[in-house]
């Protein structure tokens, strides 16, 4: 498998492995011994959904030395992690929706590990075992919530507020990569996950060490510094190095 996308044409929803813009079905299970068809399906009609439904989304907070020092706030000595809602979801090219237009709305670009098979307990060297790839996405925070409570999740889940795809990248390291957001094509956050504080191997064991994760889980691994607001009509790309972009406009 390389990038693998989860896609629409009518009533029918299915995964496709993606190769240069041409989609190969899925025939049997993503998560078991998944393998596709020889001819690509004709893509009119078709529309690219979010490449997984997680049973739960687990953020980490405070992942990058750059993003603790905007906050003000002390380096965690393990990871800060709460829970997104899996209705935040968004596919690619979707648009984001600000319910609250006199709050601060921010993105915030990162890291999705997109969990292979359940898992509980492993340690960080067998943890590649049990992803099953990458992909780009947002935690999309409402800052003006997010200030006034001591929890993180309504600030962080209302609909639309997890822009997730379009691909699940397969055959990536992911300790290495360059991270970057742009915001009406400027560059506002740039960074590389072998910055990250916690890697995915870690956060992976972390988190199981505490809860079952189950195949299409997802954890987001962290924002770089940079984060800033949104308003209505912006464009936002998330460019992960090997992995096709996520784009989003703002409503």
């Amino acid at each position: 498998m390389a990038a693998i996308g989860r896609f629409q044409k009518g009533d029918d929803v299915f995964h496709a492995k993606v190769v240069d813009g041409e989609l190969f079905r899925l025939r049997g299970d993503l998560f078991g011994s998944p393998s596709f068809d020889r001819k690509p399906t004709p893509a009119k009609g078709i529309r690219t959904l979010t490449p997984v439904t997680p049973t739960k989304i687990i953020a980490v907070g405070l992942n990058y030395a750059e993003h603790v020092r905007d906050s003000g706030q002390a380096m965690p000595k393990e990871p800060l992690i709460w829970f997104k809602a899996p209705s935040a979801l968004l596919a690619d090219g979707a648009k984001i929706e600000i319910p609250h237009p006199q709050h601060r709305v921010d993105f915030e670009a990162e890291l999705a590990i997109v969990i292979g098979r359940r898992v509980r307990n492993v340690p960080p060297t067998a943890a590649a075992r049990y992803i099953l790839g990458y992909a780009p996405a947002q935690d999309i925070t409402d800052r003006t919530v997010q200030n006034s409570e001591s929890q993180w999740c309504r600030a962080k889940s209302f609909d639309t507020f997890l822009p997730f795809g379009p691909y699940i990248e397969t055959q990536i390291d992911p300790h290495n990569l360059t991270l970057q957001m742009f915001q009406n094509g400027q560059l506002r956050q740039n960074a590389n996950t072998a910055q990250l504080l916690f890697n995915c191997y870690r956060l992976v064991s972390f988190i199981s060490a505490n809860m079952t994760l189950l195949a299409g889980d997802l954890i987001l691994t962290g924002t770089p510094g940079g984060s800033g607001p949104i308003r209505s009509g912006d464009r936002l790309e998330v460019r992960i190095q090997g992995m096709a972009p996520l784009l989003n406009s703002v409503k």
